[in-house]
């Protein structure tokens, strides 16, 4: 590096008050990001087909006869990797999303939107997925601008209508996926195999759900990332300047400009340059059209296109790679590696807490959940024999797999619990309801309201234990 550009800095234009994806007079402006190829482009494919064979293939795995997925809302059922999950675990989704936000917080400090650009659907499938068939259909970057600039020709139909048309099959596709993750694999197979007037509900939420990823993919495209997705806004206020992101070396490109051929072979006591050639290949390859050489911007997913493209000129002009690298800001203008900061061990240890927290969580969760209440609008009765009976609704949530036989016992001796029908096994994965009396010997009544406890047993252990009030006529 030469020591006579260290203090030179990026080109100040008014570029934070440019959108990207807007012209001149306010109107869309189309992006037409360039090819290329590269070891992060590499990568990001294997990554990519990882994470959709993974995707799609997810609501279709069962374990020991249950999905290892599921998110049914409208009958409130959740499965979590063969786990399930009923609202009463309420607390445990909650607690979760707050794991999951310290995590993407933890995440974002250090390798700053390495999400959006690896990892998010919206990407994935826009640039591994839709992009792709748009490259093979109507070509490449500047194919595409003469198309949809040029007029309407037998050509320009016949692909336009190809291009939508393969669109709206994968979005059929990917929303059939995920109606899956919602109903389930048997439900959904119903859903598609029987008479469709049977089922005008589930037919119009795919209808639905393939609308809206059309819409989507083929029309919002990175207007997702940049304008309706609120990650980009957060990773403002977490990013600083030991944050791991997509940057330029300005230190070491500027001052910028063409290269000659004569140039490409360092001829000592020539004034120095910067290595940038200002091929805007960087500019050309992203796919929310920025200039990555203006330094972080909110638009920029770290996606690393710019980091191939500006290596393999890199290459061509013999100088080393990593002009635009994954790097801090300090890294960039002072060269200090990556460390290890008191805010990333701030929200390690939390995030360490908070994982341990969920762990015993999990771990102490009983594996059935019972509710008791009073039936509404009853008080007591008086029974034959001096007895008081008091009437009760029972709820029994099985969280397990398997039938699970039960057993209830009353704290006190001298109450008797009996069901108007009998309660005696909860069907795994299931919630069974059912209703009893208890009773008391009246002389026995001291107030109005008695507290009582009642065991729950699943053989001789007690698995839960819930307080209730009698109550009894005033004395």
């Amino acid at each position: 590096m030469n020591a006579m550009n260290t203090n030179v800095a990026p080109n100040p234009a008014n570029f934070r008050n440019v959108l990207p994806t807007a012209d001149a007079a306010g109107g869309r402006r189309w992006l037409y990001p360039r090819r290329v190829t590269g070891r992060f482009t590499r990568w990001r494919t294997v990554v990519a087909v990882v994470l959709l064979v993974a995707l799609f293939v997810g609501p279709f795995v069962w374990v020991d006869g249950h999905p290892l997925f599921l998110f049914n809302v409208l009958e409130r059922r959740f499965i979590f990797f063969g786990v399930p999950f009923w609202p009463q675990d309420f607390y445990l989704v909650a607690f979760g999303l707050i794991v999951f936000i310290v995590f993407i917080s933890l995440f974002t400090v250090v390798f700053g939107r390495v999400w959006c650009g690896w990892a998010c659907p919206q990407t994935i499938f826009m640039e591994m997925v839709f992009r792709k068939i748009e490259v093979w259909i109507e070509g490449d970057y500047t194919a595409r601008q003469r198309l949809d600039t040029g007029p309407w020709t037998t050509e320009k139909v016949a692909k336009k209508s190809l291009k939508h048309g393969v669109f709206l099959l994968v979005s059929f596709a990917i929303s059939n996926t995920f109606l899956a993750y919602i109903i389930g694999r048997d439900q959904w197979l119903t859903l598609i195999t029987d008479n469709p007037a049977q089922h005008p509900v589930g037919l119009a939420t795919m209808g639905l759900f393939t609308g809206v990823f059309y819409l989507v993919f083929a029309r919002l495209r990175e207007i997702v990332c940049t304008t309706i997705c609120p990650y980009g806004r957060l990773q403002g206020v977490l990013l600083d300047k030991n944050s791991l992101i997509v940057a330029y070396d300005y230190i070491r490109g500027e001052p910028r400009g063409k290269l000659k051929k004569a140039e490409l072979t360092l001829i000592p006591g020539t004034p120095p340059k910067g290595d940038c050639i200002d091929c805007k290949l960087c500019v050309q390859v992203c796919p929310t059209g920025i200039d990555i050489r203006n330094g972080t911007q909110l638009e920029c997913i770290n996606c690393t296109l710019c980091v191939d493209a500006c290596d393999e000129v890199m290459d061509k002009i013999n100088r080393p790679r990593g002009l635009i690298r994954i790097d801090s800001q300090q890294g960039i203008e002072q060269g200090k590696p990556f460390r290890f900061t008191a805010r990333i061990r701030a929200y390690s240890g939390a995030l360490v807490v908070l994982l341990g927290v969920m762990g015993f969580l999990l771990i102490s969760r009983p594996v059935l959940d019972v509710t008791v209440l009073r039936a509404p609008g009853q008080l007591f009765q008086r029974e034959a024999g001096g007895k008081v009976s008091n009437l009760y609704l029972i709820e029994v949530v099985n969280k397990t797999y398997r039938p699970i036989p039960v057993r209830f016992r009353l704290s006190r001796p001298d109450a008797k619990l009996s069901f108007v029908q009998p309660l005696t096994t909860v069907p795994a994965g299931e919630l069974a309801k059912g209703i009893f009396f208890i009773n008391l010997p009246e002389k026995t009544i001291r107030s109005t309201s008695t507290s009582l406890r009642i065991d729950v047993l699943v053989g001789d252990n007690v698995v839960e234990q819930i307080g209730t009030t009698f109550l009894g006529p005033v004395r």
